[in-house]
């Protein structure tokens, strides 16, 4: 079993703005879940060493406040080529929390075939963690039975979500406000937006800022070299073709948390 993680209080104090609002606080009721957009990334912007490769980033501070935070919010949200690569139990290992979140997974493709042996469903079958949702734009119909009835069987499932054609690949993608509709239609009030790569870039387009309400980013003191997968979304323009800034941080603040940096901030508006 996985080791037990602490948090103290004092560090738990420094987030607190940041996070989502309490279940009988005014600011609770939303029309759409509260978005925390948090990842660990390298010097050089990268989440890994190449594409499909696990790489540990966070050092132990800053991998126990990742994981206090799964308990401050009602789901956490993973892209499909995360789950391929990684195998994540997507759960909390704070010692004595109460809550586990429940782990979404972009799949609009279908490209994960969900298996037993999983620690998603390991976790979930030993009560560390729950079973996921897993985000499709496939049609029930054309659902492999034997992944909707292991889904079933853990407290998982599929839900449908609407989809556009990406013409230069041909594969279907989500809308983030599709994506938080389907959320608030589950009751999932909060949500940390954990990775990978392509699920961060398209959150940080323009379009999106105003669905994301706080940014919480790990800074490892290392460089981990070109190939990457790298934080960077799409070039923006203005109407003359001159490239500015697609985003930057307000109300900004930094914690150590062992050799680590956390930056906490929101985006402009």
């Amino acid at each position: 079993m996985a080791e037990k993680l602490t948090f103290p209080a004092e560090s738990a104090a420094l987030l607190e703005p940041r996070l989502p609002p309490t279940p009988n606080s005014e600011d609770a009721s939303r029309s759409r879940p509260f978005v925390t957009l948090t990842f660990a990334t390298s010097l050089d912007s990268s989440l890994s060493l190449a594409p499909g490769v696990r790489t540990r980033l966070s050092g132990p501070g800053s991998k126990a406040m990742t994981h206090y935070l799964r308990t401050r919010h009602a789901a956490i949200l993973v892209g499909v080529s995360t789950v391929l690569a990684d195998d994540p139990a997507l759960n909390c290992r704070i010692a004595g929390a109460s809550h586990q979140p429940r782990p979404i997974v972009i799949d609009a493709n279908l490209r994960w075939t969900p298996r037993r042996s999983d620690k998603v469903f390991e976790v979930c079958r030993s009560g560390a963690g729950l079973a996921p949702f897993v985000l499709t734009g496939i049609d029930a119909s054309q659902l492999p039975p034997e992944s909707v009835e292991l889904l079933h069987e853990h407290g998982g499932k599929y839900i449908h979500v609407r989809t556009t054609r990406f013409e230069a690949t041909g594969r279907l993608r989500f809308s983030w406000d599709d994506i938080l509709a389907a959320l608030q239609a589950e009751d999932l009030a909060s949500v940390m937006v954990e990775g990978g790569g392509q699920i961060i870039n398209s959150l940080l387009d323009p379009a999106y800022h105003n669905l994301i309400d706080s940014v919480i980013v790990t800074i490892a003191p290392t460089w981990l070299g070109q190939g990457g997968v790298v934080v960077s979304p799409d070039r923006v323009t203005d109407s003359a073709g001159v490239p500015f800034p697609v985003a930057r941080l307000s109300h900004v603040s930094w914690h150590p948390f062992g050799e680590d940096v956390v930056l906490c901030g929101t985006l402009r508006k």
